[in-house]
């Protein structure tokens, strides 16, 4: 069994101690970061390293950021999203790990409709998009974990009315995600807990955390071959409740081992 997790530390510097108890109590094998913050030459391997994780990593200095951790080797590492070679923001790395071939995605906010900051948005969608349908063709367990900065549905939202025509929920961002899925990737929280109304996000401000005033934007996107071995997905909600946390929380799913082919029985 593989659990497999992803999670916006919003600073891994800065939320190390938050991260290293969360990796000792949940026991992650995977883990998919977002928002590291910090160069590759300063992530803070050792402490990490210590538990028993490899690391590969795709940062830059105060801004995005994302790492794969895991407990098995970590191979076939790519550390940029296709499409763009003059896109410097680290925002993608992908690696395959224990048979799993696992993506970490940090998805810009977007700001506001009309917007530079916006249409960058669209068009890391439309990047995205195109190689996760390349993914497909490797007929593979595929995982593809991280902060979207999408509430897809109104029950992603605590407030579907005052969420309407705002960041996160615009009809143009929640058609670039459901496209993601339409290719044939999985929302596996949302396919195992078809009515759970939990959230991922809280903002910082007016008492959201206190107020479960939250959005479930951080998505694990499964291949149907990942799919096919899920045994179970969830939401933990215990980081997000400490002193100085990130704004999000993990997102986790666990997937079974490899299904053996069944030996077909000779012909009479």
């Amino acid at each position: 069994m593989t659990k497999i997790a992803a999670w916006n530390v919003n600073s891994v510097k800065a939320r190390l101690e938050h991260l290293l108890v969360w990796l000792k109590e949940a026991s992650p094998d995977v883990v998919l970061l977002q928002e590291t913050k910090t160069q590759c030459e300063t992530f803070p391997r050792e402490y990490i390293e210590d538990l028993g994780y490899n690391i590969a990593t795709s940062g830059q200095k105060s801004y995005n950021g994302v790492a794969i951790l895991s407990k098995y080797p970590i191979e076939d590492v790519v550390k940029c999203l296709p499409g763009d070679d003059q896109d410097l923001q680290a925002r993608y790395i992908e690696a395959v790990t224990n048979n799993i071939r696992v993506v970490s995605v940090y998805v810009p906010n977007g700001q506001d409709l009309g917007t530079e900051k916006f249409a960058y948005k669209m068009a890391f969608y439309d990047r995205l998009h195109s190689h996760m349908q390349s993914l497909l063709d490797y007929d593979e367990a595929i995982v593809v974990g991280g902060d979207y900065n999408v509430a897809l549905e109104d029950i992603d939202t605590h407030d579907p009315v005052k969420c309407v025509n705002r960041i996160l929920c615009y009809p143009e961002e929640r058609n670039k995600l459901r496209a993601l899925m339409n290719l044939g990737y999985y929302d596996i929280f949302r396919s195992l807990k078809p009515e759970a109304k939990e959230y991922s996000w809280w903002d910082y401000r007016a008492g959201s955390w206190q107020g479960n005033k939250g959005y479930r934007i951080d998505y694990l996107l499964l291949s149907p071959q990942a799919v096919d071995r899920t045994l179970d997905t969830g939401i933990d909600t215990s980081p997000r409740g400490k002193k100085t946390p990130s704004d999000h929380t993990p997102v986790w799913c666990t997937i079974g081992p490899e299904k053996t082919e069944i030996n077909q029985l000779p012909e009479a």
